[in-house]
């Protein structure tokens, strides 16, 4: 691939010794540091020059100390160039406050509310969750959603509400790969994407195929598809390092998503792999 390097738009890093993470008691796998270290020689293979860290569901009392020590972990590891950080948007206007902390560290670029736990589906569409969303703007900060695909109708509400703010759809937006289901996430992805205010991800597929048993046609009915809603201009390749390794290397993720674009331009494949994300986070 002829790039002169990779921005990858979806990197995970954190130490249950330092932060809390109720949800990795139920992934042993994942339970346990993951550093700037390990990510260096999970992607060695990879010419990643940039990475932009995402929020990882640390208990939501340690929202703001996430973002500093990630910001520690940054005067040593250049290549960390952004935060997507934690913020409790439900909260609506008193949600300020938490945005103005966030908002004075250089490296935030963005918020995420992880919404895929939500067992409401329209939960973004409080009056609250949408006031919270609509100070994104004011602070120059964009939105990462991260949903299930039940969830794309209520999302897609969110992103027309509030055409000020952009937002960057995560992993495709979960659809059933393990179920090889395209409807209805197909219709639903048309129909976010004719907004004018969101991207997507191309990151997370994997954990939503059979971790180990998935093969690169299992996945390609969901990346044409993408392509097709998004184009060239309005895709960011993630890795979703560590969280992915349950399914997949990092190797052979990126290799999955060059086989999926095998005849693009040069300037195209830049797009993706650099200056959209680039663009999206100001980095």
């Amino acid at each position: 691939m002829n790039v002169e390097y990779i921005v990858d738009s979806h990197v995970h890093l954190w130490d249950p010794a330092s932060l809390r993470y109720p949800w990795l008691a139920g992934l042993p796998a994942l339970n346990r540091p993951f550093l700037p270290s390990d990510f260096a020689t999970a992607s060695k293979a990879s010419n990643i020059s940039k990475w932009i860290f995402v929020e990882c569901c640390c208990d939501s009392a340690d929202s703001l100390a996430e973002v500093d020590w990630i910001s520690e972990l940054a005067k040593k590891e250049a290549h960390i160039h952004g935060i997507v950080a934690q913020a409790p948007l439900e909260k609506g206007e008193p949600v300020w406050v938490d945005l103005e902390k966030l908002a004075i560290r250089p490296l935030v670029k963005g918020i995420r509310r992880n919404l895929q736990g939500e067992t409401r589906q329209d939960f973004c569409l409080s009056r609250e969750f949408l006031a919270g969303t609509g100070l994104l703007k004011k602070f120059g900060l964009t939105f990462d959603l991260c949903l299930r695909h039940e969830q794309l109708l209520a999302a897609t509400e969110l992103v027309r509400r509030t055409p000020e703010v952009n937002f960057i759809l995560d992993h495709f937006g979960k659809p059933d790969v393990r179920g090889g289901k395209l409807e209805p996430w197909t219709t639903h992805l048309k129909a976010l994407a004719k907004l004018p205010n969101v991207v997507c991800k191309f990151s997370g597929l994997t954990t939503e195929a059979d971790w180990k048993n998935w093969h690169p046609a299992d996945l390609k009915p969901y990346f044409e598809q993408t392509l097709e809603c998004f184009g060239f201009d309005r895709i960011l390749f993630g890795g979703d390092w560590p969280v992915a390794t349950q399914a997949t290397s990092y190797e052979r993720w990126m290799d999955t998503v060059q086989s999926f674009l095998p005849f693009t331009k040069n300037a195209d494949l830049t797009k993706v792999f650099q200056s959209n994300a680039e663009r999206i986070y100001r980095v």
